[in-house]
């Protein structure tokens, strides 16, 4: 299969099973099977997974992208053992990065629910040129990186976590914030937002946010 067929969701919903790493597998980049260059599709898919999981406190390498021939079977041993290796020291997911069940499924949940939209964004504001892959690396690691997956994603992602949270109860801004490792300043931010769009409201008896 091309490894551009590599879906975002695919990879989200692996980790939402339960699985501890995905490693994926392409040809080199510029040496495109297909003539579609896909590869570099999943490169991009990748990096934005990256950004993800390290968004919601998951640790990045959990996931990772090799580039190599079909006549490399000796380095595509070695590469998985070492990737295999690395996911046994980073522990079982969730409990390896001092995340509990709930809150995981919780921040999984909302990522995979928000799929469509970071498609669309990839497509028209990530969709960068094709270029060596440290030049990836080192965009979605750089400052105009972090401002535009913020922008793009993060809110959007903090607030279909929020929704999935008050969909069963009622909660405080500091409860919410303590819950996802956010700061009550975000929280009260993402919770402005979302009122003035009529996804929450503010129950004065309880004096807690409910999902409207």
């Amino acid at each position: 299969m091309c490894s551009g067929r590599v879906d975002l969701g695919f990879v989200l919903r692996a980790f939402y099973k339960g699985i501890d790493g995905v490693f994926i597998g392409a040809c080199r980049l510029n040496e495109c099977n297909y003539i579609t260059q896909g590869n570099y599709h999943a490169l991009r898919v990748t990096h934005i997974c990256k950004k993800l999981l390290e968004y919601m406190g998951i640790n990045p390498d959990r996931v990772r992208i090799e580039f190599m021939s079909s006549g490399e079977g000796t380095r595509f041993a070695r590469v998985v053992a070492d990737f295999t290796k690395k996911i046994r020291e980073l522990g079982p997911l969730g409990e390896g990065d001092g995340l509990d069940k709930d809150t995981m499924s919780v921040k999984l949940k909302a990522a995979l629910s928000i799929v469509p939209y970071i498609r669309l964004a990839e497509t028209e504001r990530l969709r960068l040129p094709k270029m060596p892959e440290d030049q990836y690396e080192e965009f979605f690691a750089s400052e105009e990186g972090q401002r535009l997956f913020e922008e793009l994603i993060g809110e959007r992602l903090s607030i279909a976590q929020i929704m999935i949270l008050l969909k069963e109860r009622a909660m405080s801004t500091a409860e919410i914030a303590q819950k996802l490792g956010l700061s009550p300043s975000r929280v009260s931010k993402y919770l402005s937002n979302s009122s003035k769009m009529g996804l929450v409201r503010y129950d004065m008896d309880q004096k807690r946010f409910a999902h409207a």
